[in-house]
């Protein structure tokens, strides 16, 4: 290989157009700045910013083919929003898009081997080497772009669940992994919720669903589930704080163009009387100029069957159009397509809970023992619900 090579590669990389966002990668960075020392020749600098792009790259992956690879997939640009919105995209771009994959998988080949020749034979032997794949960029893009309704194109490629802030939204890293094996005793209602959001993923309208009960009875522990169940068919969730309400029409407009499907989860809702967010998420529910995207559901979980908390008082108050005054405070639960009730179960149901969980996580005990120990359980705790049950069968396991 030509020293010059190196100079052709840098100045391509400066070039970049459609996938310019990779020049911000630490990566990236660090390669341009080993190809520059390529250049020079120089043995100190070399060395220098050889072990600098090692490292860096053997954070992501040992092989620097794959590793480009990641980053190229995971940008998110014109060429691929178009293409995935099923836009028409300039030429101009599309042919850009082209010869920067092109060169991708050129500069996917190149090889520790191939520079360690310019250093000297004692410095070249102590540094490591890093492996490379021979790599079709433009075909591995094309199929990441067909993938793109299942399988998402940037942060929602690499994740599945996510927060929503004041920084906007953020990847849950570490995402609950509540199974659908694990919820006994509500298979009617986990089936509502399965169901509808099917329909959401099959292109079919589904209702935006309140989820309400008592505490501990597996609400948010359902929409949790299904969300795992299904993340590889294309659907997301992104849980909404309360606070965050008012910023619901952004994020819907954000979303609405992505060809996955997003849950949108607000968890153990309720609000005061004169709650500013009440208003918010009232008019995003229905009324707002604003409308629901296509690919977009909410699901709430709530204790409060009309969400608002509300005294005697406020109920004999001196509002002259009382009625009108309930019924707006009621209107919020009206909204939602579907109610779905979680009731906490009798004895027996809370038993079956807890068999089934010991024989999913592998509690050995005798089922007298078991029923015996978990009945005292839920006496000391808050009475019998699944999370009770939940608790009771961790303890057992963890020898408490």
């Amino acid at each position: 290989m030509q020293t010059n090579i190196y100079q052709l590669y840098n100045r391509k990389l400066n070039g970049l157009t459609v996938f310019r966002a990779l020049l911000e990668d630490v990566l990236i960075q660090r390669l341009q700045k080993l190809l520059r020392a390529c250049e020079e020749s120089d043995a100190e600098t070399l060395t220098c910013t050889y072990g600098a792009f090692t490292s860096a790259l053997f954070e992501k992956n040992v092989n620097f083919s794959e590793a480009l690879l990641e980053l190229v997939l995971a940008d998110e640009n014109r060429f691929l929003l178009s293409a995935a919105r099923k836009e028409v995209c300039p030429p101009a771009i599309c042919d850009a898009a082209k010869r920067e994959l092109d060169f991708f998988t050129e500069l996917a080949g190149l090889s520790a081997k191939a520079i360690k020749t310019i250093l000297p034979e004692e410095i070249a032997a102590f540094l490591p080497d890093w492996e490379t794949t021979a790599l079709d960029f433009y075909t591995a893009y094309t199929k990441h772009i067909a993938d793109a309704p299942k399988k998402g194109y940037g942060i929602f490629a690499k994740y599945h669940a996510f927060s929503f802030g004041d920084n906007g939204l953020q990847p849950v890293k570490h995402p609950d992994p509540q199974s659908l094996s694990q919820l006994s005793g509500y298979e009617r209602e986990v089936g509502i919720v399965m169901r509808n959001t099917e329909a959401l993923l099959a292109g079919i309208p589904a209702s935006n669903l309140l989820l309400y009960g008592d505490a501990g009875t597996g609400k948010s522990s359902t929409i949790k589930a299904v969300a795992n169940a299904l993340q590889e068919e294309g659907l997301r969730l992104i849980e909404v704080k309360k606070n965050q309400l008012f910023r619901l029409p952004s994020l819907l407009e954000q979303l609405a163009e992505n060809p996955l499907k997003f849950i949108i989860f607000i968890d153990d809702l309720s609000f005061a009387g004169n709650d500013e967010h009440f208003a918010a998420l009232k008019a995003t529910l229905e009324g707002s100029v604003t409308a629901c995207a296509k690919n977009t559901v909410i699901y709430a979980t709530s204790n409060r069957r009309h969400l608002v908390k509300e005294t005697m008082e406020e109920r004999s108050g001196d509002d002259i159009h009382l009625n009108d005054t309930l019924q707006e405070l009621m209107s919020l639960s009206a909204r939602f397509g579907m109610t779905i009730t979680f009731q906490k179960p009798d004895k027996d149901g809370y038993l079956a809970i807890v068999k089934h969980l010991a024989k999913e996580y592998g509690l050995e005990m005798s089922e007298e023992e078991l029923c015996t120990k978990a009945e005292g359980f839920a006496i000391r705790q808050n009475g019998r619900s699944p999370r009770t049950a939940k608790h009771f069968v961790e303890t057992q396991l963890a020898k408490l």
